[in-house]
């Protein structure tokens, strides 16, 4: 079997046993291409030192630790795959150590730039009642966008004031609204999202001007333009807001678990990047109001 038959026989692999996204197989299947094509021999004969040529080589020409990372995690998959299938007698990637990653904080926004944003749309219009509701919604319930997007009707109760979304892995939890982002909401679907559908049916909580269910792209933009609005000059990612929900909840003494079921995240550790920005939000209070700060 020759090298590309063994890397498309590994990506197809992949499909069926873990059922990973396209963007993920794409992923993978660059990572070994682009080793492959910088072997002189087949990808199944690639030795230790190879491999650590490969990466020293890709180093040299600029790419980070996480993406050397990723690439070493390819390849170390990859190489269990042919062991399994006994395609090779040893893992060439066996001694090899991960590449060391300093965690980066999260981009976040401050409790002051939060409330521009949020008085930025023009709640009397129609796609202004929308567009503050996502907002809202978004940063009252740490929300991927992803998320807030695809909800549908039948995962919000307004009477108790809470959504089910499911999020990562199909895993679905609860999460409490809040009183402005509840009020903007049921003011919404009063009267904009009734407007917006006019006679056109759709399930999804936040409709276009076409009657059609928002796309994360098109909200994307739309918090952007915001911004803008509200004079905010910081570089937001769409992941901002959620951010700005756990940051703030953790700086006025909301416990890490909570946040960590408030967000889904499956692992404690994922959350506790947020115990860092909150310890610089501490520190800065220290220097600011210590007599000796």
């Amino acid at each position: 079997m020759s090298s590309k038959q063994l890397i498309d026989t590994f990506i197809d692999a992949l499909w069926v046993e873990n059922g990973l996204s396209k963007n993920t197989l794409s992923a993978y299947a660059s990572d070994l291409r682009i080793f492959h094509k910088s072997l002189n021999k087949p990808i199944e004969q690639a030795s230790n030192s190879d491999i650590c040529l490969f990466l020293s080589q890709r180093y040299e020409q600029g790419i980070s630790a996480r993406s050397s990372a990723r690439i070493l995690s390819s390849l170390r998959r990859f190489y269990t795959y042919l062991l399994r299938e006994k395609q090779v007698i040893t893992d060439p990637t066996a001694l090899i150590d991960q590449p060391q990653l300093g965690r980066p904080l999260p981009d976040s926004l401050s409790e002051h730039d939060i409330d521009l944003l949020l008085e930025a749309p023009e709640p009397s219009s129609i796609l202004g009642a929308r567009d503050k509701a996502m907002l809202e919604m978004l940063y009252a319930t740490g929300l991927r966008v992803s998320e807030l997007v695809n909800l549908s009707n039948d995962e919000i109760n307004l009477r108790m004031g809470v959504l089910r979304v499911t999020g990562k892995g199909n895993k679905e939890r609860l999460v409490p609204i809040g009183e402005q982002a509840l009020s903007c909401l049921e003011e919404y679907m009063q009267h904009s999202r009734k407007t917006l559908l006019s006679e056109r049916q759709c399930n999804t909580i936040f409709v276009t001007n076409r009657g059609a269910g928002m796309t994360r792209q098109a909200f994307w933009h739309i918090i952007k333009r915001y911004a803008k609005k509200a004079g905010i000059t910081k570089e937001l990612s769409p992941h901002t807001l959620r951010h700005a929900f756990a940051t703030h909840l953790l700086n006025h003494g909301a416990d890490l678990r909570v946040v960590q079921l408030l967000l889904g995240h499956s692992d404690l550790s994922t959350t506790q990047i947020y115990t860092h920005v909150a310890n610089e939000r501490l520190k800065e209070l220290h220097s600011l109001y210590h007599p000796r700060g």
